[in-house]
């Protein structure tokens, strides 16, 4: 089997370094771009994030990034999001007022609500997920295992069938998601140690 080559989209937002390193850890060649040619090129893509969700999408679209998305999920070639990379990928989101996202998943990110978590907000470190319809990235990971989590807002899908993971923060909330090619999850796999190098590893075995 051919080595996976993973492009790490550079849109000056997330902890790229970390993201690439991890990826190295389990023998993957990565790459922090946003060279167009090279996301082309690579077997794997990856679309990490940290911020505010109006600022990443306008540097998306101030790098010309946003067609290399679409183009990369529509071919059918892997794709994962993190953390806010996970975000982006729907229609809507509250944070800081209103902001069109990429609309490729239907759906809106709304804030953790003081009715629903009487825990602090952020919702920062380790939890547990919890599987749904078998989804290829946690392949090997015992259900209920711990990873970590930086966060505020959340994603609330309309298509239900996309969820491919969840997680208890005072409320039930989508921790992972998966259709096709496409897949993404809230937490951060580069800071999970083994459950995170695993899930890492899982996603470039997705061919």
């Amino acid at each position: 089997m051919s080595q996976a080559t993973v492009a790490i989209i550079d849109y000056e937002m997330g902890n790229l370094r970390s993201v690439q390193k991890a990826f190295e850890a389990v023998g993957c060649s990565a790459t922090v771009t946003r060279s167009p040619h090279v996301i082309d090129d690579a077997s794997h893509v990856v679309l990490p994030g940290v911020g505010a969700f109006g600022d990443c999408m306008q540097n998306l679209e101030r790098f010309g990034l946003v067609s290399s998305v679409r183009k990369t999920i529509t071919t059918g070639k892997p794709f994962l999001g993190i953390c806010l990379g996970l975000q982006l990928l729907f229609t809507e989101s509250e944070e800081f007022g209103a902001h069109h996202g990429l609309d490729i998943l239907s759906g809106r990110v709304v804030r953790f609500r003081s009715t629903e978590a009487t825990m602090k907000i952020p919702h920062m470190g380790w939890n547990q997920i919890r599987g749904m319809n078998s989804m290829p990235l946690l392949n090997n990971i015992p259900d209920g295992s711990y990873v970590y989590f930086v966060h505020s807002y959340y994603v609330k899908p309309d298509d239900q069938a996309i969820i491919g993971a969840t997680t208890d923060y005072g409320t039930s909330f989508v921790s992972g998601i998966w259709k096709d090619n496409l897949f993404a999850c809230q937490f951060h796999p580069e800071k999970s140690q083994r459950w995170g190098i695993q899930i890492l590893k899982n996603f470039s075995l997705i061919h």
